[in-house]
């Protein structure tokens, strides 16, 4: 059976991915920055008989393995860190710094991905005999901003290399190691950034009559956008609306001339996004005009992500394939309000995909913090500057999603489960 040739091999090559893993831990880049970690991914798809296309889109590097007559199947993993100062203590933390001197970290386990991607480019090199198609090992840049697709495909990703059939893409979460989660459907939510400036008239603070109060009108603002949510989407429809900044002024005693609230809002479907957008852009002229401002705000949308939602049948074929393989470590994942901007790849493409987790908390810890009931305290989600997977068998999972998943498609793609 193929999936067991291919990842006969994984044993002889789990010391190396380690230390690679090690190492690139150690180095994380930010976003649009991956240069090392590009230079470093193409070298070892290159030794693998790749035919490597890289610096799309600025770092973004890609492997192609044609093997004959068959379907092609293209697997991304992303790239870059984040600005968070690492706190885990791990031997291998990051020291790494960004051209401002601020701390970086691979706090969102996207060092997993590269180096779980590379193991399976690895193994299938080898094993060419197993399977018929085309593998397509994609690393991306600049996940974490949410441009590193849209600068790919912008920079002709699609003319220059095969399309694939489907797309498939991992995630490293906070559930148990050793564990794959796959969801049909919607399974990361759309997010949207709006950056809303009001406008007021500035005044000496002991004479408030004489201007118009920003501060005061931004506040209500804040407190009139959550109806949004509460009073405006059905409680059966999954949305967030966070305020994460407000800023105004520069001193106790003076009414400024603006305020600035920043958002951030998480939903499902494409017509609640459009009507909670609405509903923003509604609010904040209310308010404005309620204050007796003096020009309606200013409303920025930026940093937006689409909304993740897998395709039946592709998931439907890489879930039955993992419930062979893993058994009972292959479970459905939970909504996700995360996001992602993966499916732009298959977008551009035209073709359908899937995008799963997998677990990379000691299963231990995990279930002692589930005991307790303290899951939410105990255990690191991504982002935070304790994240960490364990290596094992986060890494070992990794691989055999991305070899399971590839041969899906590729190869017979059932089996029984893993010893």
């Amino acid at each position: 059976m193929s999936i067991a040739t291919v990842l006969a091999g994984l044993d002889a090559i789990r010391s190396d991915l380690e230390v690679f893993y090690r190492d690139l831990h150690a180095h994380p880049e930010l976003g649009h920055q991956e240069k090392r970690t590009s230079t470093r991914v193409a070298e070892r798809l290159r030794a693998c008989g790749y035919d490597v296309y890289d610096q799309i889109g600025g770092t973004g590097v890609v492997g192609v393995l044609a093997n004959g007559d068959g379907p092609g199947v293209l697997f991304r993993a992303d790239m870059d860190a984040l600005p968070i100062k690492e706190q885990t203590g791990l031997p291998y933390a990051s020291t790494a710094t960004d051209s401002d001197g601020h701390p970086i970290m691979h706090a969102c386990g996207h060092d997993t991905h590269v180096t779980a991607l590379l193991g399976a480019a690895r193994l299938m090199s080898r094993t060419k005999d197993a399977w018929k198609g085309t593998h397509i090992a994609l690393f991306q840049p600049a996940e974490e901003p949410g441009d590193g697709a849209r600068s790919m495909i912008a920079d002709g990703l699609t003319d220059r290399i095969p399309k694939p059939d489907v797309c498939l893409a991992q995630h490293v979460l906070p559930y148990p190691a050793g564990q794959v989660l796959t969801r049909s459907g919607p399974a990361l939510s759309a997010a949207d950034n709006y950056r809303i400036t009001v406008y007021g008239r500035s005044a000496h603070g002991s004479s408030p009559d004489r201007g118009i109060d920003p501060v005061v009108m931004a506040s209500m603002l804040v407190v009139r956008l959550q109806t949004v949510v509460s009073r405006e989407v059905s409680p059966l429809t999954p949305v967030v609306l966070t305020v994460g900044s407000i800023h105004s002024g520069a001193n106790p005693n003076n009414i400024p001339e603006t305020a600035e609230i920043q958002l951030n809002v998480r939903t499902y479907q494409e017509e609640v996004r459009q009507r909670v957008k609405d509903s923003i852009a509604r609010i904040a002229h209310a308010e404005c005009a309620a204050s007796g401002a003096p020009k309606p705000p200013d409303i920025d949308h930026f940093g937006a992500f689409p909304p993740t939602i897998n395709d039946e049948d592709t998931t439907r074929r890489v879930a039955t394939s993992f419930s062979a393989f893993f058994g009972e470590r292959a479970r459905e994942l939970d909504l996700q309000t995360a996001s992602e901007d993966f499916s732009e790849i298959p977008k551009a493409f035209g073709v359908p995909f899937t995008y799963w987790g997998f677990g990379g908390i000691d299963p231990d810890r995990y279930a002692k913090a589930a005991e307790k009931g303290t899951i939410a305290t105990d255990i690191p989600t991504n982002h935070n500057a304790t994240f960490a997977p364990v290596i094992q068998p986060t890494l070992d999972t990794g691989v055999q999603a991305a070899v399971v998943s590839a041969l899906a498609h590729l190869g017979d793609g059932a089996e029984g489960p893993a010893a």
